[in-house]
């Protein structure tokens, strides 16, 4: 398989917007690399100057150590899987598989072959001589991704491929793509604005704002230890809460105090907040950081805020409570025994071990 190396690559258009701005970016061999942010941060013109259907601004681009700035789409021995399937409805879903390799010449029992074996690999045989109009959205997706694996390329691109897929289907989809790249350990690199889909599948994942590359790691380290508020915020269901506040000194601990509530730091993060005594700041804490008081029977007194309940959303296995201190609104996820009361304060308990705090000017983590 191939590695992928983006070495300072931009992307200009009409000479001064920058669609993507000197991306540096490394994909190893057999790797799952995913590519996520909002609409507009660039991931999918990123994904498709890899494909050669964008050119090259400015920098390099190497796959499998060849630099590849000016060598054809054709040329780049890459697969691509569109969020559209773009399936050919006048061809069978064998001629559909089959159509690339009949381009390129190959011969008829190496076709057979090798639609019968991605067929097999994706559980479609079955459907070999139905047309496009007669499969569902999923068993066309799967045809898009056979299509794909007959060709036996170096690099797997796939551009959003499950949003046009019913949420329990995208489930599944997930699950058959993970099956997939471990069957065929290639080098993959996925694009999609959903964090959930970043989350499950890739290896490691680069998330991606107005051009830029924000942060790139294993899924539990950007979850764990975000580099700014946007990935933060980005990464994360529901998304983490924020709130603005100072860094105050009582009795030699150091408290965020955001007027309404006021709790307290950490030891770890005492040494780092020491030089925003005084200041504001931003705290992050996640919804599951944050507790029901009265599940929680040796809560620290200076860790407990009383709040108003204003929405409840029961999710089955787990309760989503809207929040509000006066001053910020925000989400604490709970379990399904909790019964708050709609528009009465009810106390929860923070664990601040896990909170994270972001400078307010450059919404650079703190730490």
């Amino acid at each position: 398989m191939a590695q992928v190396s983006l070495q300072n690559v931009s992307k200009f258009y009409d000479g001064n917007v920058k669609a993507v701005d000197n991306i540096n970016l490394g994909i190893e061999s057999k790797e799952f690399m995913v590519l996520v942010g909002p609409s507009g941060c660039g991931k999918s013109t990123t994904l498709r100057m890899i494909a050669g259907l964008e050119d090259v601004s400015s920098g390099n681009l190497y796959i499998a150590n060849r630099l590849v700035n000016d060598v054809p789409a054709k040329d780049r021995d890459i697969a691509m899987v569109f969020q559209n399937y773009a399936l050919y409805p006048h061809m069978t879903v064998f001629e559909n598989m089959a159509f690339a390799l009949k381009l390129r010449r190959y011969p008829k029992n190496e076709i057979t072959s090798r639609v019968h074996e991605g067929a097999e690999i994706l559980s479609i045989k079955r459907l070999l001589q139905r047309y496009p109009r007669e499969l569902s959205g999923g068993e066309r997706q799967r045809v898009a991704l056979g299509r794909a694996i007959v060709r036996k390329p170096l690099v797997f691109l796939f551009d959003e491929p499950l949003s046009n897929l019913d949420a329990k289907l995208r489930v599944q989809m997930r699950t058959e793509l993970h099956k997939l790249h471990n069957r065929l350990q290639s080098t993959m690199i996925y694009v999609t604005h959903d964090q959930v889909e970043a989350m499950t599948l890739g290896d490691r994942i680069a998330v991606m704002k107005d051009g830029l590359v924000q942060q790139v790691d294993t899924p539990l380290n950007v979850y764990e230890k975000p580099k700014n508020k946007f990935v933060a915020g980005f990464i994360g269901s529901p998304p983490m809460n924020f709130m603005k506040g100072k860094i105050i000194k009582k009795q030699d601990k150091l408290y965020f105090d955001e007027e309404r509530i006021c709790v307290k730091i950490s030891d770890e993060m005492k040494q780092y907040l020491n030089k925003y005594l005084g200041k504001e700041v931003i705290m992050g804490i996640r919804s599951e950081n944050i507790y029901d008081k009265l599940f929680i029977y040796d809560a620290p007194p200076e860790n407990i805020v009383k709040v108003i309940c204003e929405v409840i959303e029961p999710m089955g296995a787990e309760v989503y409570l809207y929040l509000n201190t006066g001053k910020h609104s925000f989400i604490a996820r709970v379990g399904p025994h909790d019964k708050p009361e709609l528009g009465k304060y009810m106390e929860l308990v923070f664990d601040m071990s896990k909170a994270h705090f972001f400078d307010k000017d450059s919404e650079e983590t703190i730490a």
